[in-house]
């Protein structure tokens, strides 16, 4: 991959700030901020739209398993994932799975109308081949003729 590099001044604060995570991270410059701009651009595909705010509580519990859950994963990454990632991450995963076993579902009750309608195709089927038998002679019936010579 072609690399080009990248020029700015920062705040000596913020700078000290973000060596020190480097340093923690085992990390470089190059990769930080590579990363930064990547989330940057992530976000900004997502939030193009209007946003909205859903705010909920949970048990400390849960909460402290969470931040377990992100600490962990920023180990194992080395990449800070915040608990608004998390959670969207986790509702879009859910309707994605929710949207699948809507479809299956939809499917399910089409396939089985389409059975229900075969079933009564066949149904009028043998009840117009019954209606159809009913106006027939019977086969043990004399003929016409045949008849009418055993009565003389």
């Amino acid at each position: 991959m072609e690399t080009k590099g990248l020029t700015c001044k920062i705040p000596l604060d913020l700078h000290n700030r973000i060596s020190e995570e480097i340093k923690q991270n085992e990390s470089t410059m190059s990769k930080f901020i590579e990363q930064i701009i990547l989330e940057h651009y992530a976000k900004g595909v997502i939030n193009m739209g209007k946003t909205r705010t859903m705010a909920f509580q949970v048990s400390e519990e849960l909460f402290q398993q969470i931040k377990d859950y992100l600490a962990r994963y920023e180990q194992t990454y080395h990449r800070r994932l915040s608990q608004k990632e998390f959670v969207i991450s986790l509702i879009e995963q859910a309707l994605a799975e929710a949207d699948e076993e809507f479809e299956a579902a939809e499917a399910a009750a089409a396939e089985d109308l389409a059975d229900e309608a075969e079933d009564m195709d066949q149904e009028d089927e043998a009840t117009s081949d019954v209606e159809s038998d009913e106006d027939a002679e019977p086969d043990d019936a004399p003929e016409g003729d045949a008849v009418l010579a055993d009565c003389t």
